[in-house]
């Protein structure tokens, strides 16, 4: 479980009654996006065949350039989650950040699952005894990528989530 019980009004677009401004949600999708390709090595890995992870991403970019719709980013979203199920460790991991990359531009606060699962993927990929460190350095990748616009929002929201997200934002 990634999401609040209680939605956060600053993760729901101002159209629907929330705060959060087209620009920084596809901010939060372009961030969401770059944190599962950086894991996404660790799936292919296993499975080279199947394109469905990164599908999800580049439809995430897709869906910020205005170039499809948010049902299809979410779609593939599903997929790459689909592509998780059969699989263990680093790669079902990696496959879930790329799926809950598709689903920000369903609901934008999915941009932490992204970003957890990623950190999920880099701690089951380490070697043994190196795990909490490749977590820590996962995470302090992620936050260098964080635009400005965004990046208390996102940084807060690691905070008040991290115990739903597997405590993985401890870096």
């Amino acid at each position: 479980m990634i999401l609040p019980k209680v939605r956060d009004p600053r993760f729901v677009t101002i159209r629907r009654g929330g705060t959060l401004t087209d620009a920084d949600h596809h901010l939060l999708a372009l961030w969401a996006a770059d944190c599962a390709e950086h894991v996404l090595g660790l799936f292919e890995s296993a499975r080279p065949q199947d394109p469905r992870p990164r599908q999800a991403i580049e439809q995430a970019r897709a869906w910020v350039r205005g170039e499809v719709k948010m049902m299809q980013t979410r779609a593939a979203g599903g997929h790459a989650m689909g592509a998780a199920r059969d699989l263990s460790g680093a790669a079902r991991h990696a496959a879930y950040a790329a799926g809950q990359a598709g689903a920000v531009a369903h609901v934008a606060a999915h941009e932490l699952g992204a970003a957890a699962y990623a950190i999920k993927a880099a701690r089951a990929a380490a070697s043994e005894g190196e795990s909490e460190t490749a977590g820590r350095a996962e995470c302090q990748w992620q936050r260098d990528q964080l635009p400005e616009a965004i990046r208390e929002l996102v940084l807060d929201d690691q905070q008040l989530r991290n115990d739903i997200c597997w405590s993985v934002f401890d870096c």
